[in-house]
């Protein structure tokens, strides 16, 4: 065998007049290097011969006019083009298919366009800003109400509640107090300034105050046990005479028998039953 180009290098033919193929500084007459070299079509399964152009992807080979859209058949060739499940599809296809869609605008995010993602959404770059600045949200922090997102500044601007006690913006939780918002920290006893988040507690002068500081500053006397009287749940109490009892505490003061919805008669500072009082 000869490699001086006059004959083919697979099957020795002269190649004079002929058109041949070179590879790897050997000719070969073109039936030869079609057998042997010619990389099979990936859509129509023929060898693409050495007189047609061989379009390659990823390993893969097409004739020119095989390499098209999957979907749409529109030619690829020095086109962009996207792979799916070893299909070949334009943009626009593989957009309709399989892209995301903006949340906020519901058009087509398109492939190699950089999209936003938060909370299981997609958005366009440019359509994921603040809905009161319209300055880019990037990844800055943002507070979401009814579906729009602000900036924590525009947030705190246009909706945050302020905290009556120390005016500062409540950002999470909170307590509400005679209609007015206040952080937990701040909901404390006008008295000794414990908290009272989720205790109980009596209101004085729209000042809240837990019920041992009330019961000290500002609850009535029980005239027999002379313990604070504070109503907390309900309880009854006794008034008479600008003088007040514990329900279970207005008792006759001789036989003891209580006079809660009874008559009774009274003694200076006692109260006793008629039986008692009439002896």
């Amino acid at each position: 065998m000869t490699s001086n180009h006059t004959d083919c290098h697979y099957c020795l033919q002269s190649l004079r007049g002929s058109k041949y193929a070179l590879r790897e500084e050997n000719a070969y007459c073109v039936r030869c290097y079609d057998s042997l070299f010619a990389n099979p079509c990936e859509e129509c399964k023929q060898p693409i011969e050495c007189d047609s152009k061989d379009l390659a992807y990823k390993g893969r080979h097409w004739h020119e006019g095989c390499f098209k859209c999957a979907k749409c058949s529109r030619s690829l060739v020095e086109k962009p083009f996207a792979a799916k499940d070893e299909l070949l599809l334009c943009t626009e296809c593989y957009s309709d298919e399989y892209s995301s869609k903006c949340f906020h605008c519901q058009k087509t995010i398109m492939p190699g366009s950089r999209k936003m993602e938060f909370k299981g959404s997609s958005w366009h770059e440019s359509c994921f800003v603040c809905q009161y600045c319209l300055q880019p949200l990037g990844t800055k922090p943002l507070i979401t109400k009814d579906n729009e997102n602000y900036c924590m500044p525009c947030f705190e601007k246009q909706f945050a509640h302020r905290c009556y006690a120390c005016k500062k913006v409540i950002t999470s939780g909170g307590v509400t107090y005679h209609d007015q918002p206040w952080h937990k920290e701040c909901f404390v006893c006008a008295g000794c300034k414990t908290q009272l988040s989720g205790q109980r507690f009596i209101s004085k002068d729209e000042y809240p105050y837990c019920v041992d500081c009330f019961s000290k500053l500002y609850a009535k006397k029980c005239a027999a046990c002379k313990k604070p009287i504070t109503a907390l749940g309900g309880a009854k109490f006794i008034s008479f005479e600008e003088r007040q009892w514990h329900g279970e505490c207005f008792n006759c003061v001789k036989c003891s028998v209580s006079l809660v919805g009874q008559g009774f008669l009274t003694r200076q500072d006692e109260v006793l039953c008629h039986e008692c009082g009439s002896a």
